[in-house]
């Protein structure tokens, strides 16, 4: 009798948990509902990231629209927020200068004119421009079999392109930024005078896309000029020099480094109701390149995260922890905002979550998470929640490059996974303006990062002991 009666409280006892998961499970989905449907007829994402692309433009750190994109942020946020404020950051300030010029020129004296651009952080060429002979490599391991005999005096061409069998078009992009990042570095070691590489773009096209470039450990007397030029016009170059290895190119440019100005990140929160010191940031980079407007990298990710909080105070949905946007400055060329809200903030708050936006203005797909198998347990249990909006990417990987030195102590972190395969046909290039971003596709990232920070408010994280 007494197992029985046993076996009734169980069978009771699992009835009602599964009465109230089913319960939580239609809140939830309502919920999910009501915020697609208030993004997709009443978000300013899109009316914000028209004001920061037409009214500020291109936002390298240092610059007056750096500075212009700042102040109108923090004007937004303060509407929508608790709180909101800056934090100095000291970044790099570069210029490009006048616009290159660029050639190569056959032996029978014939200029063929081609698209280039500096590469961020690129000294100048002389004045009147520099002029060498052209040594076409696929990566730094070629130019390392070459040495110093073959390359000392020319232009090393690094033509290297993206991968493109790569679905995940971002594996393609790592797959070759390296030449872009440390091409120069490595081609002045064995005595190049300048270098140029083929833009990060699996379309072909007339765009050379800029982007960051060190020196390394070189002492500055050993810099050399590096720039980019389009897919076409490395493809034209590439086969002339098939023709004729004797060509020599010509470019100018007059870009220059300042060193280090003050700017700032943007910080907006509204506070938790009932846990207010477990913090759950979301946030994209402030600063872009200057050969377009940034509306995709990262315009569209700032404006997502600052419609996080609009969303939240305009449908009266009272968070139970803390909800922090933070806009931060020189993702591009140097990642100091990061870094610094890291050093500043990481041990200061318990991070549970930090979702970036840095991946372009694209139809959502989903998410990828640095986090624990166990954490990602309870990501698969939304699945479902996720399913009527054709969010189908939740899967474990990398997050983003801003809120990466978060990582530790159980924080979870997130990257927004969008579309990608018209990503890199915009990113770093004079194309990256507001016409190429959709306002629906915008406003539905929007939703699901309100969406996926919505569930995590509600629910925490899983905390497990560290190794």
């Amino acid at each position: 009798m007494r197992n029985r009666v046993l076996l009734v409280f169980i069978f009771l006892g699992f009835a009602f948990a599964k009465a109230q998961l089913q319960q939580s499970t239609e809140s939830d989905s309502l919920m999910l509902r009501s915020i697609y449907d208030y993004n997709l007829t009443q978000s300013k994402s899109y009316d914000w990231l028209d004001h920061l692309s037409n009214q500020i433009g291109g936002r390298l750190s240092g610059s007056v629209q750096a500075q212009q994109a700042v102040d109108f942020t923090l004007d937004e946020l303060k509407k929508v927020a608790d709180t909101a404020w800056l934090q100095p950051v000291q970044v790099p300030k570069w210029t490009r200068g006048t616009p290159e010029y660029a050639y190569f020129q056959l032996a029978d004296d014939t200029k063929v004119k081609v698209n280039i651009c500096a590469l961020g952080g690129s000294i100048a060429t002389p004045e009147t421009g520099l002029k060498a002979k052209v040594i076409e490599v696929q990566g730094l391991a070629e130019l390392k079999e070459l040495g110093e005999s073959k390359i000392k005096g020319n232009i090393v061409f690094y033509n290297r392109p993206m991968e493109p069998t790569n679905i995940q078009t971002f594996e393609a992009y790592g797959g070759c930024v390296d030449q872009r990042y440390s091409g120069a570095a490595e081609a002045a070691k064995y005595g190049a005078v300048a270098v140029i590489v083929r833009s990060m773009n699996l379309r072909m096209d007339d765009l050379p896309h800029t982007g960051a470039m060190s020196y390394g450990d070189l002492s500055i007397t050993d810099y050399i000029p590096a720039a980019a030029i389009s897919t076409n016009d490395a493809d034209k170059l590439h086969s002339a020099l098939n023709k004729d290895s004797s060509l020599e190119f010509f470019f100018e440019q007059n870009c220059k480094n300042w060193g280090e100005v003050t700017s700032y990140n943007v910080i907006a929160q509204i506070k938790g109701s009932t846990y207010p010191d477990e913090v759950i940031v979301v946030g994209g980079h402030l600063d872009s390149w200057d050969l377009g407007d940034g509306s995709h990298d990262d315009g569209a990710g700032v404006v997502q995260s600052m419609q996080v909080l609009e969303s939240f105070k305009s449908m009266n949905y009272k968070p139970k922890r803390t909800i922090r946007v933070v806009l931060f400055m020189n993702e591009e060329n140097g990642l100091r905002g990061a870094r610094a809200y890291a050093r500043d903030m990481k041990d200061k708050d318990n991070h549970i979550v930090a979702l970036e936006s840095d991946a372009g203005g694209f139809s959502p797909r989903g998410f990828s998470f640095d986090a624990s198998d166990a954490q990602m347990v309870q990501v698969n249990n939304w699945r479902q929640l996720f399913k009527p909006y054709l969010i189908h990417y939740l899967e474990k990987g990398g997050s983003g490059a801003d809120v990466g030195p978060l990582k530790g102590n159980n924080t979870v972190l997130i990257g927004l996974r969008p579309d990608s395969q018209r990503y890199f046909d915009h990113h770093h290039a004079a194309n990256d303006t507001f016409d190429a971003v959709n306002k629906r596709e915008l406003e539905l990232g929007a939703a699901t990062m309100t969406s996926l920070l919505y569930l995590y408010d509600k629910y925490g994280v899983l905390v497990q002991k560290l190794d």
